[in-house]
């Protein structure tokens, strides 16, 4: 098994979709324990789905090899507008989420089968929706994105820290100590959509919520404190999306979904310790 391994990872695309991986799975655990504690939880299955819209959009214009420069201004568009309007007390925010969730994807997948220019349009629908082989088709120039992407994302999270820690918790109390949440908030914004769009390429559209989800509420079966929720779910995540790729490519199987069942498996896991442990 080690020989096939260090076989795979002899093809750059390999190693390259590793690196992506680790890293996506590293940002998405940090951004979900935040999302999950402010219950935004459902905020990035719309964004997801806002971000295949934008990518319909991007292959009907044309864009293929820039898309993300197409993806990425609407998905912070629409995730700035969702956490500043979320008290809105004429539409609820999980209304706006739900729909901008089903109309993004009605949407992206109509222009998709009017715009057709793919012989195998069920297959472009299938890798965006899933992620199935999108992973493993990365270029340089989309590996060192993400890793820039991915750097300023932990910078922000690390020299952020008790901001982000204030505005989780209690974001009355931490506006009225002088803290600018509006912008705190934008900020998180921003990293979200920043992170949905990343993770297309490793889970896919319909996959990203679990990317984000599942590792902080593991941690928070077993982990009681801010940090070590943030720590535990981390090294869930990374695990995890590790675990999922070497299962992905000695079993053939698609990769997101089989990332996603690692981390469903690592949730029973804690969540049967947790229960033993009290």
């Amino acid at each position: 098994m080690m020989e096939l391994l260090m076989n795979y990872f002899s093809y750059p695309f390999v190693r390259y979709a590793f690196i992506v991986g680790v890293l996506i799975a590293l940002c998405s655990s940090l951004l979900g324990v935040i999302l999950v504690l402010k219950r935004f939880s459902y905020i990035g299955d719309g964004l997801s789905h806002v971000a295949f819209g934008a990518m319909a959009v991007s292959m009907v214009l044309g864009i293929v090899q820039q898309k993300m420069f197409v993806i990425m201004p609407i998905t912070v568009i629409v995730a700035v507008l969702l956490l500043r309007h979320s008290s809105d007390s004429r539409l609820s925010g999980d209304s706006k989420i739900a729909m901008i969730s089903v109309g993004s994807l009605a949407i992206g997948y109509l222009l998709m089968n009017t715009f057709n220019t793919s012989a195998n349009i069920s297959a472009d629908v299938c890798t965006t929706l899933f992620g199935s082989t999108s992973i493993l088709t990365l270029s340089i120039e989309e590996v060192w994105l993400c890793i820039i992407l991915s750097l300023a994302v932990i910078g922000i999270f690390v020299f952020l820290y008790h901001q982000i820690f204030a505005i989780t918790f209690d974001e009355d109390f931490a506006k009225a100590t002088g803290l600018k949440t509006e912008f705190y908030n934008f900020l998180i914004a921003v990293i979200m959509a920043v992170i949905i769009v990343m993770a297309m390429n490793l889970v896919g559209s319909l996959l990203i919520s679990a990317l984000l989800i599942f590792p902080a509420i593991s941690a928070m079966q077993v982990c009681k404190s801010f940090k070590m929720v943030t720590i535990v779910s981390a090294l869930i995540s990374v695990i995890c999306a590790v675990a999922g790729l070497l299962f992905s490519i000695l079993g053939a199987t698609p990769v997101g979904s089989t990332i996603v069942a690692t981390d469903i498996i690592a949730f029973l896991i804690m969540f049967i310790y947790g229960r033993m442990r009290k």
